[in-house]
């Protein structure tokens, strides 16, 4: 896949899209094994050299109420995805991120990494939110 239009294409065929902006789709992944589902919001991110990356990303929790320093040890033990902090309506949140070549990047592989996103997240949030779902 090159363009984000044939990753959008690609998305709708497995996932019902919630949101949908030229560069950004929001879908809802279901986490069977919770009974829970998961956002995510998928868009496409250049770097300065105008390589193109997809970046796939979830919230997990109000970083108010966490230890900075616990979120980066959890990072340290993520094999897939990375912790992030980013706003939402003016809130701080912990967000779980991947970023993907457009080079490397083929349908299995992204779909692969939208629900291994998720539910790591998921799994992430139910522990830091003590099973609340927040996302």
């Amino acid at each position: 896949m090159d363009t984000f239009s044939a990753i959008r294409d690609s998305v709708a065929q497995q996932h019902e899209i919630i949101i949908d902006e030229p560069f950004l789709v929001g879908i809802e992944v279901p986490i069977p094994s919770q009974g829970r589902r998961q956002s995510v919001f998928l868009a496409e991110i250049e770097d300065r050299e105008g390589k193109r990356f997809l970046r796939i990303e979830t919230i997990i929790a109000p970083l108010h109420n966490f230890d900075a320093e616990k979120c980066l040890r959890l990072n340290l033990m993520l094999r897939a995805g990375y912790l992030a902090v980013g706003d939402l309506d003016g809130t701080a949140y912990i967000k779980m991120c991947e970023n993907i070549s457009y080079q490397i990047l083929d349908n299995s592989s992204m779909h692969d990494m939208i629900v291994r996103i998720a539910r790591k997240a998921d799994e992430i949030e139910n522990v830091l939110s003590e099973g609340a779902d927040l996302s």
